[in-house]
């Protein structure tokens, strides 16, 4: 009895074993293994580059087919033939690319319409350079409404996909159109004319400071300018809200009062765009996009400033590089300043070397010494003169102020120009020119 329940013993622990071993060394297939929730099974996995034409099919809606031509570029091609938005199909080739899934919840299913894939939500036919298309079907939200069922036809397996997937690949034409009214980069653009009814502001570019040519040539604001030409390089179609026909749309830009018409140049050529207002809503038609289109009203609002706007109204254009030398007058008293040689970066002043934290303020104070507008009279008998040289002694600019009444107007030297001044602003220059004084001594 004992011999058997030994021999009975060995044979189950010999089965064991061997079970243990297969399980332990056998290849799982796709059909049995299963999928960690930390590595859910992938939908799709393209190569993105190769992907050529996008289909998307919604119900009750025309498809909308997107090519890409030889150069790389996507172009819509139904319902309507349109410029896409490179950006935007970019995203969606890179969702459906390499497309996850959350996790398989049927490997082989039979009812289609209990998932709503038998008439899918939105089925996408994504094709290759070497004709072979995908087809991704997507069906209801999942009862927790977080996914959506997904598969891909010739597939019978049935996945749950994040929705945040699926709101990146629906898109309609608006979405992925190209919504650009000016196809223009803002740092190739080097001059831009406001045509107004009463008066063309013409602005030009040399490297990265501006200047106003028209009316007259006139120092421009380059952060002013340069806030516009950002507004008129992304001008965008404003497709939110209630849908306007063309004809409604005609109309009210016919109607609408004229803002500006803005010519902008780059090396490639001229692009225009006419912007008008109506209520508080404002118009823009492009010459180098169809039709009219709702824009947003910065940009209106930026066309619409004044040439006083536009004018730099800082008496200095050294900036936030520090001067190489500065020479003030006022009245009977004089103050002279120099850096050290070589680059050093001491303020010497009849060789006394100056405290550094008094001359950053005078400094300061020149550098911020700005008009409050312009005035066409009130200068006469400058009672100070002050003569700034920098990019190593390249340049060199001298301003005079002279009392008006209780306010003060400048003018830079061989400019006409007059620049009205705040008594604060006249106050503190004088106040920090007083404050000058040499460097403590070290002690001993």
């Amino acid at each position: 009895m004992r011999i058997r329940s030994l021999i009975v013993a060995a044979i189950v622990l010999l089965g064991l074993s061997g079970a243990l071993y297969w399980s332990e060394h056998r290849t799982p297939t796709d059909e049995t293994a299963k999928v960690s929730a930390d590595n859910p099974p992938a939908i799709l996995t393209l190569d993105e580059v190769a992907i050529t034409r996008l289909e998307l099919k919604k119900k009750a809606t025309k498809p909308i087919v997107l090519t890409k031509n030889t150069s790389g570029v996507w172009q819509i091609v139904q319902p309507t033939v349109l410029k896409a938005d490179q950006s935007t199909v970019s995203g969606v080739l890179s969702t459906l690319s390499s497309l996850s899934s959350e996790r398989m919840v049927d490997d082989k299913a039979s009812d289609l319409k209990q998932y709503g894939l038998d008439q899918p939500a939105l089925e996408v036919d994504i094709t290759a350079k070497d004709n072979q298309t995908h087809r991704l079907l997507l069906g209801d939200e999942t009862p927790a409404g977080s996914a959506v069922y997904a598969m891909l036809a010739g597939d019978s397996r049935i996945f749950t996909m994040a929705s945040y997937n699926k709101s990146s690949v629906d898109k309609s034409v608006d979405d992925l159109r190209d919504k650009r009214l000016l196809t223009m980069n803002a740092d190739a653009i080097t001059r831009v004319e406001l045509v107004r009814k009463n008066q063309t502001i013409e602005f030009g570019r040399n490297k990265d400071e501006w200047q106003i040519l028209t009316p007259r040539p006139l120092r421009a604001d380059s952060s002013q300018v340069g806030e516009l030409v950002r507004k008129l390089a992304d001008a965008r179609m404003d497709l939110a809200g209630p849908t306007m026909n063309l004809k409604q749309v005609a109309s009210a830009f016919a109607r609408a009062t004229t803002i500006a018409s803005a010519k902008v140049t780059d090396p490639s050529g001229t692009q225009e765009l006419q912007v008008r207002k109506s209520k508080d809503t404002y118009y823009a038609k492009s010459s180098v996009v169809d039709g009219i289109f709702k824009v947003d009203a910065g940009l209106g609002q930026a066309l619409g400033k004044t040439l006083d706007d536009f004018r730099n109204k800082k008496l200095f254009d050294f900036g936030f590089r520090d001067p190489d030398k500065i020479e003030m007058h006022s009245g009977s008293k004089a103050y002279f300043l120099a850096l050290g040689n070589a680059g050093g970066a001491d303020w010497w002043s009849n060789g006394k070397k100056m405290d550094a934290g008094n001359v950053q303020s005078y400094i300061s104070s020149l550098r911020n010494l700005a008009a409050t507008k312009f005035v066409d009279s009130g200068y006469a008998n400058p009672i100070t003169e002050i003569t700034v040289t920098f990019d190593g002694g390249k340049r060199t600019e001298k301003v005079l102020i002279a009392k008006s009444g209780d306010k003060y107007v400048a003018k830079r030297e061989n400019e006409p120009t007059l620049y009205e001044l705040t008594p604060n602003s006249v106050d503190a220059l004088q106040q920090a020119a007083e404050n000058l004084k040499p460097a403590a001594m070290p002690s001993q």
